[in-house]
């Protein structure tokens, strides 16, 4: 079993995912809020800065989504 921090909260646990399960339900209603902002703006895409006022997702947060498996094709949005 290993042991990781929680990249949200910088507690320790013991499980397989991104963040602590105590953590788990923020970061799943926030990842949904970027991916629809990301489907339903598609044309015009702001920086992340941007995206960070608009949707009240800190910019850690956002990058850290962005290296979250599956989604290589929004990471080229921002480079």
């Amino acid at each position: 079993m290993e042991v990781v921090k929680c990249s949200r909260c910088g507690a320790f646990y013991s499980n397989t995912g991104y963040v602590c399960p105590k953590c788990t339900d923020k970061d799943n209603f926030e990842f949904s809020t970027f991916k629809s902002y990301i489907e339903e703006n598609r044309a015009d895409i702001p920086s992340l800065n941007q995206i960070s006022i608009y949707t009240g997702i800190t910019e850690k947060n956002l990058n850290r989504f962005l290296n979250y498996d599956g989604l290589g094709e929004y990471k080229k949005l921002f480079k």
